[in-house]
C-alpha cells in the first residue's frame, strides 16, 4: 500500500514551522514528524480534521494513494 503524505509540501506552501504546526493542533513534535515523514500506521481523523484547519486544506492535500504497480 502506497499512501504518500504530503504535509510538508502543504506546510511549505503555507510557511508554517513543524513547531507552530505542533502548537496550533496541540501534537508532540515526535508525532507530528512521524506523520511529515511518512512513517505513521494511522491517523486519527480528529488530528487530521486539526492539522487541515491549521493549514487551511483538505485531507486530499495531505495524503495521496500512489498505486505499487
Amino acid at each position: 500500500m502506497a499512501i504518500i503524505v504530503n504535509l510538508d509540501v502543504m506546510m511549505a506552501k503555507r510557511k508554517m514551522s513543524l513547531n507552530e504546526l505542533s502548537e496550533k493542533v496541540d501534537i508532540t513534535l515526535s508525532n507530528l514528524s512521524i506523520l511529515k515523514t511518512g512513517k505513521a500506521k494511522a491517523v486519527r481523523f480528529s488530528t487530521l480534521e486539526a492539522i487541515c484547519k491549521a493549514l487551511d486544506c483538505q485531507p486530499g492535500d495531505i495524503l495521496e494513494f500512489a498505486n505499487d504497480d
